[in-house]
């Protein structure tokens, strides 16, 4: 079994987002700004910030958190809309009032979308973005083999599918509802899955010398858990992501390349040359 480590890939894009930063704070004097946008107090998700501003930190980029009251939601995104200071603006979910969430993911400036999730975002969501990166480090070539995408999610399945189907790639959709799942997947090439169904994904699904991104992200018992059943990973003949460090990392520094992205584009809109 070979594996697919995000986290030993994460080194060498911080190291170039370091010097983008640096550029852009020491040339062109525009300092990369994220703001984070929270409703509640959710221990989980408070974990998921901190990974973010530590990154930010390393690669000198601000990150700032909101934590508005409901009520408030709607008026703050809007505030970090006309703050030409903020670069990117990320609707940390889930809000305590779901309810909100698709009102408040539509109301961030398409321009400032680096989550990627608004349905006019000038960008490619970071989940789908590092599984891109992820199979481009380890030399996974993509162009001659047959690709199933497990889930349809705005999150991962449906901006990976469209990511890659913009390339010419053979790609097929399913879901955890798909009949005869198993016979539909067991003979490509490739395999990602993104539904947050605990095992849904086993041996006699998956096919020999094939490659499996598991994105899929759920609790049980306690745990994070993913799509792939423990079965999968006992085979010697596969190349798959780990448990842990598979694709978070670089799902956190896509997020950055967003954010750099956006700050970029600023700089050049004043008027200064490219870096």
């Amino acid at each position: 079994m070979k594996l697919l480590d995000g986290s030993e890939l994460v080194g060498y894009i911080k190291e170039r987002q370091a010097k983008q930063v640096r550029a852009l704070r020491q040339s062109w004097r525009v300092i990369p700004r994220l703001a984070i946008v929270r409703t509640g107090d959710n221990p989980v998700i408070n974990i998921y910030m901190r990974l973010k501003k530590a990154y930010g930190d390393d690669i000198l980029v601000e990150v700032d958190v909101y934590t508005p009251s409901d009520e408030e939601l709607l008026g703050k995104i809007e505030e970090l809309n006309q703050d030409e200071a903020v670069h990117g603006i990320i609707i940390q979910l889930p809000l305590s009032d779901p309810s909100q969430t698709e009102v408040a993911i539509q109301t961030v400036n398409p321009d400032k979308d680096v989550d990627g999730l608004g349905d006019k975002t000038q960008f490619t969501p970071a989940t789908a973005m590092a599984i891109d990166w992820l199979l481009a480090g380890y030399n996974i070539d993509l162009e001659s083999k047959n690709i199933a995408i497990i889930g349809a999610g705005r999150l991962v399945g449906a901006p990976l599918a469209k990511l890659w189907k913009n390339a010419g790639l053979n790609v097929a959709s399913y879901d955890d509802q798909t009949s005869n799942l198993a016979e539909s997947v067991k003979t490509v090439d490739i395999i990602v899955t993104a539904t947050g169904v605990p095992g849904l994904v086993t041996s006699d699904m998956v096919g020999l010398n094939a490659t499996v991104v598991d994105a899929g992200t759920a609790s049980e018992n306690g745990k994070v858990v993913g799509d792939v059943s423990d079965e999968v990973r006992t085979r010697d003949d596969i190349t798959i992501t780990p448990k842990k460090g598979g694709i978070g990392p670089l799902t956190v520094a896509a997020l950055f390349d967003n954010v750099i992205t956006a700050a970029r584009k600023v700089a050049d809109s004043q008027g200064q040359q490219d870096i």
